[in-house]
């Protein structure tokens, strides 16, 4: 799911820790005085809307709920699915799929009322409810019986509508059957759209309550001390939940520390102010390096940066020769050795280089060739002027002024850069199709296929219902997704996905830039900081050194 503000560790719930992690030294930056009973302290950007988990499709958002909520499923260093909260989950056809979750998981209520089947059911109707306009509905069509509750724009569905392709088993049982056979479904139960959610949530009016969203209670790791005001408050507090049937964390408070500008986080990590920072600025990395040693992170990542055109609303962009002269014009391997020191790669394909899929130099007309971008976009009457838009909470102005630096100088146009003051405005502006202009965004996986590229951002169903901001819509890339989908396996999917991604790649909806790496710090106070591959903090491995 997930757009993700930066070089952000967010998204589902995953064990890839590729990298790093050790107790510094007594003596480098980062230190401060902590005491014992100070929380572990992270960084993060203020989350775009309160905490209903099928309507978080942000990486600010997905943050905090993995903090909160246990997932069906995770993944190894494999990119191999291992089940969590899920006992087994079984099929005989890819279409009927019998999931049994494990006894001992508790909901994090005054009772510990126990997680039941039941709790999935009703969670999964909800977000895949066309009238309750949760942003990842989308996850949900490929379960029988979505349509009914997705019947179209001015068309309301029946009171009490349910998916008929699901059933519960028993307390501890649930069956999902799917329209058509989907090889990849266990894949995606690690993503934040498939939380459980308790009766709890809900009000008399069958809506999950606001006062819920502020203070969500799951049956994961954490739970919320307080409610939280969205806009006020500049921390959200957790304590960890000790009834939690797993690997508990090994200390008691954590706080995400809210912050508008990711250069004055870097200054309270080298204070000792704060303890994990994900997503350092570009200008910090080479400090960051030198000064935190060990506990500077500098690992692989399957996030990718692009450029978008909100090509539904503004037909500025419309012909795809224009498009494509953009991104010859942009000096990508300047912005990844230059701008972030090297710690980024020049994206040459919609699929990130660590999945299954991704093809070397499959995106032609995204090197560099400023020559020829300068006759293709003369040729095509391109527009004079244009407006980039990015969020300034995340490291962005950097690579953002590079690129219209490259527009001016190989297009000879003139280039205004808009920041929003939080990736939240941006992504509001997108949703409510009022923002006109190029604009930043990334896209960090759910679950690792190459399929989780194409389907939530691109395909025509994640216009409404996903995360599809460009407004794209093709119908032989909906019909290779769907080949792909029914493939027998994953494996032999693929080729209907880079089928899928070839059409991209001609279409060129967004433009892809650089792959990531994740490039963040910790404090002195903490140990055992690891980043999963869905770009999360495995918060069971972090200890305190105080």
């Amino acid at each position: 799911m997930r757009f993700t503000k930066g070089a952000r560790i967010a998204a589902g719930t995953a064990v890839l820790a590729l990298g790093l992690a050790a107790c510094g030294s007594a003596t480098s930056t980062g230190g401060g005085s902590a005491s014992a009973d100070q929380p572990v302290r992270m960084e993060l950007g203020e989350p775009q809307k309160l905490f209903y988990p099928g309507d978080t499709v942000e990486s600010e958002g997905a943050e905090v709920l993995a903090a909160v909520f246990a997932p069906l499923v995770t993944y190894d260093d494999e990119k191999q699915v291992v089940n969590e909260v899920a006992e087994s989950i079984e099929t005989n056809d890819n279409r009927v799929w019998t999931i049994k979750i494990k006894p001992g998981y508790t909901w994090q209520d005054d009772k510990g009322s126990p997680l039941v089947a039941q709790n999935y059911v009703d969670a999964w109707n909800y977000a895949a409810n066309q009238d309750n306009a949760q942003g990842a509905n989308g996850f949900f069509n490929r379960v029988e019986g979505w349509a009914d509750l997705n019947p179209g724009e001015g068309n309301s569905v029946a009171a009490g509508g349910k998916m008929k392709g699901l059933k519960v088993v028993d307390e501890n049982t649930f069956q999902v059957t799917l329209s058509t056979p989907f090889s990849q479904f266990k894949t995606m139960l690690g993503y934040t759209a498939f939380y459980p959610l308790p009766p709890s949530a809900f009000g008399d009016d069958g809506k999950i309550t606001e006062a819920y969203a502020k203070q969500p209670i799951g049956q994961g790791l954490f739970r919320f001390d307080k409610p939280y005001n969205k806009g006020t408050d500049q921390t959200i507090n957790l304590t960890r939940y000790d009834k939690f049937p797993g690997k508990k964390p090994k200390f008691d408070k954590l706080q995400f520390k809210l912050y508008t500008s990711p250069e004055t986080a870097f200054n309270d990590l080298a204070a000792g102010n704060l303890d994990i920072h994900d997503s350092l600025p570009p200008s910090a990395i080479s400090r960051a390096k030198a000064e935190f040693g060990e506990r500077y992170i500098d690992q692989a990542d399957a996030t990718i940066a692009y450029i978008g055109f909100p090509l539904q609303y503004n037909k500025t962009y419309a012909n795809v020769k224009v498009r494509e002269a953009i991104s010859l014009a942009i000096d990508r391997k300047t912005i990844s050795e230059t701008v972030f020191s090297g710690t980024r790669a020049p994206a040459d394909d919609f699929i990130n280089p660590l999945l299954d899929g991704y093809r070397q130099g499959a995106c032609a007309v995204c090197t560099y060739d400023p020559a020829r971008a300068k006759t293709q976009y003369t040729e095509a009457n391109g527009p004079k002027t244009l407006e980039l838009g990015y969020n300034s909470d995340g490291p962005h102005k950097e690579w953002i002024e590079a690129v219209a630096n490259s527009l001016r100088a190989n297009l000879g146009v003139q280039v205004t850069v808009k920041p929003f003051e939080k990736f939240a405005s941006i992504l509001d502006e997108l949703d409510q199709k009022t923002y006109g202009g190029m604009f930043r965004m990334g896209w960090a996986i759910d679950y690792p296929s190459a399929e989780n590229y194409l389907t939530p951002v691109f395909s025509t169903v994640a216009i409404k219902t996903g995360s599809n901001y460009a407004g794209w819509s093709n119908k032989e890339f909906d019909e290779l997704l769907a080949k792909g989908d029914s493939a027998p396996t994953q494996a032999q999917g693929l080729k209907f996905y880079q089928q899928a991604d070839d059409i991209l790649i001609r279409e060129l909806p967004y433009i892809p830039v650089y792959f990531y790496r994740i490039n963040a710090a910790f404090s002195q106070n903490v140990k055992g900081v690891k980043i999963n591959l869905l770009n999360q903090v495995e918060w069971a491995e972090v200890e305190k050194t105080v």
